[in-house]
């Protein structure tokens, strides 16, 4: 079921491998589960059978979601691109002109987006607004709380 390309900065495909990595081996931690729940006896009423049989399943759906997006994976070169103006991958710092305070995001594909981390997706409102421009521009989004300004302050590739 291979999608679109998935653009990625070097850092979030990283975090992939090494999340995928991990779950391979909690799959051997799962089987291993699953064979001393069978050993218990009847699995019709085995209620740590069923258990380690869910984690299972959840475990291989999380493995072949990451295996996707890897193989989708594209991962920008900083070189390539106009690094004065915001694509993937840029840092920005930016005056929310609604609020009168600093905030810097970094813009990253979907698969990456944490807003605790300050990455925001380049598909979502505020993301949106600041790709491809460059430092001094004022943009605005519509996002679920309301329209949001800022001015750009600063971009950074590193």
């Amino acid at each position: 079921m291979k999608q679109d390309t998935l653009y990625i900065t070097a850092e979030g495909l990283e975090k992939m491998k090494a999340d995928l990595a991990a779950l391979r081996q909690r799959r051997i931690v799962v089987a291993t589960a699953i064979e001393h729940a069978r050993s218990l006896g009847d699995l019709s009423e085995n209620a740590e059978y069923h258990s380690a049989k869910e984690e299972q399943a959840l475990v291989h759906a999380k493995i072949h979601d990451l295996e996707d997006k890897i193989a989708r994976a594209v991962v920008l070169d900083n070189q390539e691109r106009d690094t004065s103006k915001a694509f993937l991958g840029a840092t920005v710092r930016a005056m929310n002109l609604n609020l009168n305070s600093e905030t810097t995001f970094m813009l990253v594909g979907q698969a990456e987006a944490d807003i605790m981390l300050g990455k925001i997706s380049i598909q979502s409102p505020v993301g949106k607004s600041l790709l491809g421009r460059a430092v001094g521009e004022e943009v605005s989004a519509q996002t679920p709380a309301g329209p949001m300004k800022f001015k750009l302050l600063e971009i950074n590739y590193e």
